[in-house]
């Protein structure tokens, strides 16, 4: 089947969608699977010092990250590194993984994933609003197909995930 994409998609400074991580950092969302097709979602994160997602596990797509300013620590399976400025990251998926901005700065990183969906779930958290329960932000990754420990939890009440 033929892809739909077959116009340059252009997210231009001031246009971006502003969406909030799990963890509350704020993120401005570039291109949505409705606008590429699926192909690929991409979006910034900006994160502050010591912040980052708690380890989590994608069954859907490979995540790709560019680190564009602090640095940040990466934790992908038993695999721990540091990533400067410049650096480029891909994570695989059905693996665990988790990063956090070490530096002393504001961090910001361009992420992408492929295909792409999970970007949605981004918006769909900052749509909760400030008073978001951890039940609630995992019941959004749950869809989206994002496993963490509070996911699994669930699951242990009865929950199931999207992709069981």
């Amino acid at each position: 089947m033929a892809s739909k994409f077959r116009k340059a998609h252009v997210s231009m400074p001031g246009g971006e969608r502003v969406a909030m991580t799990p963890f509350g950092a704020r993120m401005f969302i570039h291109a949505l699977a409705s606008e590429t097709d699926g192909a690929f979602g991409v979006w910034d994160t900006f994160t502050t010092p010591g912040e980052g997602p708690a380890p989590h596990t994608h069954t859907r797509e490979t995540e790709m990250f560019r680190v564009v300013a602090s640095t940040y620590r990466f934790r992908c399976g038993d695999v721990v590194f540091d990533a400067p400025p410049g650096t480029i990251v891909i994570l695989p998926p059905h693996v665990e993984h988790a990063w956090r901005n070490i530096g002393s700065e504001i961090g910001q990183m361009l992420g992408a994933v492929t295909p792409a969906g999970c970007e949605g779930m981004f918006r769909d958290i900052a749509a909760l609003g400030q008073g978001a329960t951890s039940r609630q932000i995992a019941e959004i990754e749950n869809r989206y197909g994002i496993i963490n420990e509070e996911t699994r939890r669930l699951q242990g009440c009865g929950g199931k995930t999207a992709d069981t």
